[in-house]
């Protein structure tokens, strides 16, 4: 990043008022009778309701709308582990997208935990205080451990982002191209250059939305990831395959898709060459992909990219899943984010980006036209629609899979933030 473009966002942190969120009001303050509503003797009425009721708590307070997005900073954007409080920008930044997008409050929670155990144990004693829970920006493989034990600890939905949000937007990317390059799912080979928590999280989807296992090539910092290997975690062993295949130049060999989780500049042209007719690439790091766009068109004219940037077509990016998976859960009242309502986020937004593109989303784009095909194949954040869309979707599957507390909200589809409260 040049000199000026780390002083304006400096600047756009620090000026006019630090930070990037507020607390705001939702009740008159005005009067002195006001306050004796707010606060005593006023508030003692709610207090006995919940206490009676706990399900309460979400009539009386603003519990049902608010998500904590915690992190310990060990895994911070493409930075690393650079501890708890330097994550807070970034948790506040995920906060604004909460709002901004999905009319949904958060409040951001950073731990410095000793371990993992302190990490879950710190976290499910306040749990009751939100509705949701987004965990962010926690590395590998402790994030696994971490968020199997609060989903069982807590009786609210708990999701971490890095996995399950990467996965959802790249599944529902891969369904679209893998059906322009005329490719079946169920019979594509994939390579997976990165073993970390989203990489493993998207394998997982994937097989969920049909590929399998046995098509599936991972690879680490150590190259393939095969039976053979006594150095595995439990979560890199899940796909761990029978082959004599060794790196990365003998798992691309023929390969239908490449799914890049890892580093910069790990696949080259020679990489790109040898794969399939119209080979599926989504090289996901940023902001320096494993290919850049560029050299992967050059060297293969008929393959369909994607990355994590926004200045190139089909970004995967986070902020088409998150939002509204939590608006679909907390309106539901889920009690957890399961593998049905992550499917069903995967396929609205697959089905949306087969739709007649919005006028407001050319205008955002600067650009005359956009359809289905190798340069759309995922929608843009700007697509107003995917509130409608995925959040339905969600919540829908959440009903139907026995995890909601309450029915498909009769306001739904939701067309703007305004309708969130119905």
């Amino acid at each position: 990043m040049s000199d000026d473009k780390k002083q304006a966002a400096l600047d756009y942190h620090a000026l006019p008022i630090p930070g990037k969120l507020s607390v705001e009001l939702t009740k008159p303050t005005a009067t002195a009778k006001d306050l004796s509503l707010a606060y005593s003797p006023g508030v003692a009425e709610p207090v006995r309701e919940i206490a009676r009721d706990p399900e309460n708590a979400y009539r009386y307070t603003g519990k049902g709308n608010l998500v904590a997005v915690i992190s310990d900073g060990t895994a911070i954007l493409g930075l690393g582990n650079l501890g708890p409080l330097a994550s807070k920008p970034v948790m506040e930044g995920k906060g604004v997208l909460f709002k901004c997008f999905a009319g949904i409050n958060s409040v951001d929670i950073e731990v410095n935990a000793e371990s993992p155990q302190a990490f879950i144990d710190t976290v499910a004693r306040i749990a009751d205080s939100w509705g949701g829970i987004n965990l962010e920006d926690i590395k590998a493989p402790e994030c696994f451990e971490i968020e199997r034990a609060l989903i069982e600890r807590c009786n609210i939905p708990v999701f971490h982002d890095d996995q399950h949000g990467t996965a959802i937007v790249t599944a529902a990317g891969m369904l679209n191209a893998l059906d322009i390059a005329g490719k079946a799912i169920e019979k594509a080979s994939i390579v997976c250059m990165g073993a970390g928590a989203a990489a493993i999280a998207c394998m997982k989807l994937l097989v969920s939305c049909g590929a399998k296992p046995e098509n599936i090539v991972m690879l680490d910092r150590k190259g393939v990831i095969h039976s053979g290997r006594e150095d595995l975690n439990e979560y890199k062993a899940m796909f761990a395959c029978e082959t004599s295949k060794r790196t990365l130049d003998d798992a691309i060999d023929g390969a239908d898709v490449f799914v890049g989780l890892s580093g910069p500049g790990l696949m080259s042209a020679d990489h790109i060459r040898k794969m399939a007719k119209d080979p599926i690439v989504f090289a996901c790091t940023n902001p320096d992909p494993e290919i850049h766009p560029d050299l992967a068109r050059e060297t293969r004219p008929d393959v369909i990219m994607a990355t994590g940037r926004s200045d190139y077509p089909n970004q995967v990016n986070n902020v088409l899943g998150f939002p509204f998976i939590f608006r679909g859960a907390l309106d539901v009242r889920a009690t957890r984010i399961n593998e049905a309502m992550k499917v069903a986020a995967v396929h609205a937004i697959k089905d949306l980006a087969r739709e007649p593109v919005p006028q407001v989303v050319l205008d955002a784009y600067e650009r005359e036209g956009m359809s289905f095909g190798r340069d759309y194949i995922i929608p843009t954040p700007v697509d107003s629609r995917l509130l409608e869309r995925v959040t339905s979707a969600v919540a829908q599957a959440a009903v139907d899979s026995g995890v909601a507390r309450k029915p498909y909200p009769s306001h739904y589809p939701l067309k703007s933030i305004e309708d969130v409260y119905g």
